[in-house]
């Protein structure tokens, strides 16, 4: 069986082993329907053997972790503020919680890679491997880097440690792919730059090389994350793990004005009234620099099938919900390419729940047709929902929850309550405020009330269907891994 059990199918028949990645593990019974037709986030019955794509989901704290192993990640990445491109919101920075997050993936039969990517310069790379030395010892399963130097010197201190290239490297090319195998690299993250054909290509060219690629969050607007915009506007380098996100600020465009420079002055950031821009404009017209975020779960199919190795979710500053919603829709998505079922196009619907700044399946495909366009947008807006809680505790005698409101819900909402077991959907037909007493509103983030839910687990989270637009997601992600 599963190091861990954590749907409850001790009791089942043994199952028959299964390959994900490198690693056997075994696959559980066909899991049932539930309520809004997504299937839950577990192993689906399969040939024995067969390969199945890693799940690698992004985790800036313990919670993050433990919430994407229940709901069907594989593994998870996780970086030290020092040496990753994460300076905040990141827990791991400190030894005891970076030893429980690999300790806590082992025990439950899952990998912890320590991502180790920034672009050092010299002071860094002087005391890299004395500062990495207690933390190699801890025994992540592979390094995350990107830098030549400092893969150099860890190949040469920790010579059996399996490291990863980021994507920051910017492989682009099967010949790439051979050189970095060349040297020691066991997994390329490609660049997010490619399509289909092209990372086909270079699985054709490097058939031994792992190949992990992005299909979830937030995309930078620079060639694969190596970017200066935060460097110039607010001396904050996000090569060094410090992005301030300066492509997501509020910018408005004002009447041109002749600067002391002799520019023309155009552009305007909104903490930052009197510092007035210029803005350049080709014959192709004026750029845009916030993108939309990645959505590729309509991709999975394919890339199963030309052979990729692990998709990765973006977002390690993000919240457990998030976690949750992902992991559990790609979980859901691998195994039905791996099973050779259809893909559930209800996942797209739960996916655009999420804030987001609008969905893009990226470089994989140059060009969409407006029929596919539509289709998408259909799918898109429906099953729509709203995060609104997060369970804390249940009452033993009176059987009801108490949860911690994050945005406002009612009496007579249609909630869904979202488990690692499989979702539910609910109508809210009673509630009370910490006395006790019934109230009609929870109004949002900082409140908490009780509400009778029917629970499979101890913990879960709550959204409410709505028809209007998923939040615009605020500057708080970059995408560099």
């Amino acid at each position: 069986m599963l190091a861990t059990d954590p749907v409850g199918y001790s009791s089942l028949p043994d199952p028959q082993p299964v390959m994900r990645g490198s690693t056997q593990v075994q696959q559980a019974p066909e899991p049932r329907n539930i309520t809004n037709q997504a299937r839950l986030p577990v192993f689906t019955k399969i040939a024995p053997m067969t390969k199945i794509p890693e799940l690698l989901a992004p985790a800036g704290s313990l919670s993050m972790l433990r919430t994407a192993f229940d709901f069907g990640a594989d593994a998870i990445y996780a970086g030290q503020p020092r040496y990753s491109l994460r300076v905040r919101n990141n827990d791991f920075g400190k030894m005891e919680t970076l030893k429980g997050g690999i300790d806590t993936a082992h025990t439950l039969g899952k990998k912890f890679y320590l991502v180790s990517n920034l672009l050092p310069h010299g002071g860094k790379t002087r005391t890299y491997i004395k500062d990495m030395d207690p933390v190699i010892a801890l025994k992540p399963d592979a390094i995350i880097m990107s830098d030549p130097g400092l893969i150099m010197m860890a190949r040469e201190a920790w010579p059996d440690m399996p490291i990863h290239l980021s994507v920051q490297a910017n492989t682009v090319n099967g010949a790439a792919a051979k050189f970095w195998r060349s040297v020691g690299i066991s997994r390329v993250i490609l660049s997010r730059e490619l399509s289909f054909d092209e990372i086909e290509e270079v699985r054709q060219d490097c058939p031994e090389m792992e190949l992990e690629v992005f299909v979830h969050g937030a995309l930078c607007i620079a060639y694969s994350g190596r970017c200066l915009l935060s460097g110039y506007m607010s001396h904050r380098d996000s090569n060094q793990g410090a992005c301030t996100n300066a492509c997501r600020w509020d910018y408005k465009v004002k009447p041109g004005q002749q600067a002391p420079s002799g520019d023309i002055v155009l552009l305007q950031e909104g903490r930052r009234p009197d510092d007035l821009m210029p803005m350049e404009e080709d014959e192709h017209g004026t750029y845009i620099m916030n993108s939309k975020d990645l959505r590729a779960i309509e991709h999975i199919d394919r890339l199963t099938k030309m052979g990729v190795d692990s998709f990765k979710i973006e977002g390690r500053t993000k919240s457990p919900y998030y976690v949750s919603r992902t992991c559990q829709s790609y979980r859901t998505a691998i195994d039905d390419a791996v099973a050779g079922r259809p893909m559930n196009m209800s996942l797209i619907g739960n996916l655009e729940g999420l804030a987001n700044r609008g969905y893009t399946d990226g470089f994989y495909e140059r060009h969409h047709d407006k029929e596919y366009q539509l289709y998408m947008r259909g799918h898109s807006l429906s099953g729509r929902s709203l995060y609104v809680a997060e369970t804390l505790e249940i009452d033993e005698a009176s059987g009801r929850v108490k949860v911690d409101v994050k945005n406002r819900f009612s009496i007579g909402d249609k909630l869904e309550i979202i488990e690692p077991e499989g979702n539910q959907d609910m109508v809210l037909d009673a509630m009370w405020n910490l006395k006790g007493e019934p109230i009609d509103v929870a109004p949002g983030s900082g409140h908490f009330v009780w509400i009778n839910l029917p629970l499979k687990s101890k913990h879960a989270f709550i959204a409410r269907y709505t028809n209007e637009p998923a939040p615009v997601e605020a500057a708080s992600s970059c995408s560099n891994c």
